[in-house]
């Protein structure tokens, strides 16, 4: 694995291409996406089924074989290994009780004039996942972007999945049975997106998008935002690692690789203060990937993708990961409390040698759903405000609108806007 120190002459350079990692270019793609939108606005179903047989390879025959019955998932529930329904079933308890800590409230605050104001907190009524399906399913993405919106209290929940050559994936829809999915379709890839958004004769218009895709996946929940709202443009998986002399190569060396065997434009980042530590972990990434069932994409991975910079101190190592703000960020020094507050920018933050980062990709219960590329700078994980909006509440009396209302009449006159200052002078009048 690549060792650059921040002392080496061309590490600006080295980390520059670091910092563009993720820039995946959208503007290639954008033209076969808007084409693939076009044609769901404009024939519903019938664009569903052509694509459907162009690139998952199988033919609908009828619009009711795009549907996934709750029959379906129910029976695929039932047929689970006790042990892995048991494991389903910590993970979800686990995750909502994460989220409902997150439960924003209304609220009303009365002022002595008799002005009321307050904020009320509803969800959607209808929200779309995307879930990537086939043989390579992920149920895990499917409970962490149902449950905030079950904690929201969102009343229809949308699944769109893709199913290569008509292949259902059973843990899927095992998954789909526990979070109480109301309707799912096995439609995939940026028709799915465009299905949601805009509604077809069997799949429903949604309020909001969310879920994990490929670039095609993001791009067309770039071009239907405004339609409806999304959670976030996501990338390729990420870890960053912060470490010092205490952490355990083994340790840093798998985490790293834990996110690499992912995909080959997956990111694997550590910074470190101690060379011995670098030089350490990098053998062991050698070691460990001649034994991962997926060595070949977690290899390129990290020959193209990863790296391993040595930093001059452990405020010069935060200053350079705040620059990258991490999807996952390890911090596997010996007291990361003391380093939590100068963390600016991270998706999620795991602290501590026994903290790995497929921990919260299952089980700890935080949502695995996360900014990639540098968005940690200013979007957040997926959350239950994700599913729910607000309004604001205004209630004046007689008393209040005497008070404040030639301040507000004096502000329109001042844009030029008669009818609204005539709308609260009237008022005065009487």
């Amino acid at each position: 694995m690549k060792i650059i120190k921040t002392t080496d002459s061309n590490f600006k350079i080295e980390f520059e291409n670091i910092l563009s990692r993720a820039k995946t270019d959208i503007k290639e793609v954008s033209a076969i996406v808007t084409g693939i939108i076009d044609e769901i606005i404009e024939n519903g179903n019938e664009a569903l089924k052509s694509h459907i047989a162009k690139f998952d390879k199988w033919e609908v025959k009828s619009d009711s074989e795009l549907m996934i019955s709750q029959d379906e998932m129910k029976k695929a529930y039932e047929k689970l290994d006790e042990n892995l329904k048991k494991a389903l079933h910590t993970a979800y308890n686990r995750i909502k009780a994460y989220h409902e800590k997150q439960l924003p409230k209304s609220w009303l605050d009365f002022e002595k004039n008799g002005t009321i104001l307050g904020q009320k907190v509803t969800p959607v009524d209808r929200a779309g996942l995307y879930i990537p399906g086939g043989k390579a399913a992920y149920p895990s993405s499917l409970l962490m972007n149902a449950i905030p919106a079950l904690v929201a209290g969102v009343e229809e929940i949308v699944v769109c999945t893709p199913t290569p050559n008509n292949e259902v994936n059973e843990l899927l829809l095992a998954a789909c049975h526990i979070c109480k999915v109301s309707k799912a379709f096995k439609v995939g890839g940026a028709s799915a997106i465009a299905a949601m958004a805009y509604g077809t004769q069997t799949i429903p218009k949604v309020d909001v998008i969310t879920g994990p895709g490929n670039i095609f996946v993001a791009t067309a929940k770039k071009l239907v935002f405004g339609e409806v709202n999304i959670d976030m443009i996501a990338g390729p998986s990420e870890i960053g690692v912060l470490s010092d002399s205490s952490a355990n190569p083994k340790y840093l060396a798998i985490d790293l690789l834990s996110q690499a065997e992912h995909d080959e434009m997956a990111s694997s980042i550590m910074i470190t203060i101690d060379e011995e530590i670098a030089n350490k972990t990098s053998q062991e990434v050698e070691n460990y990937l001649k034994t991962l069932s997926r060595e070949k994409i977690a290899r390129k991975s990290i020959e193209d993708r990863g790296a391993i910079i040595v930093a001059s101190n452990m405020q010069e190592a935060i200053d350079l990961m705040n620059e990258i703000a991490p999807e996952h960020l390890e911090v596997m020094t010996a007291n990361p409390f003391e380093i939590l507050p100068k963390v600016k920018h991270a998706g999620a933050i795991f602290l501590g040698e026994n903290t790995p980062e497929p921990i919260g990709d299952y089980i700890a219960g935080p949502n695995h759903t996360l900014p990639t590329g540098s968005t940690a700078k200013f979007y957040s994980p997926l959350n239950v405000e994700n599913f729910m909006k607000k309004s604001s509440i205004i209630n004046f009396s007689k008393a209040a609108i005497n008070e404040l209302g030639e301040a507000c009449a004096i502000l329109a006159d001042t844009e030029g806007l008669t009818a609204h200052a005539r709308s609260v002078r009237v008022r005065l009048e009487s």
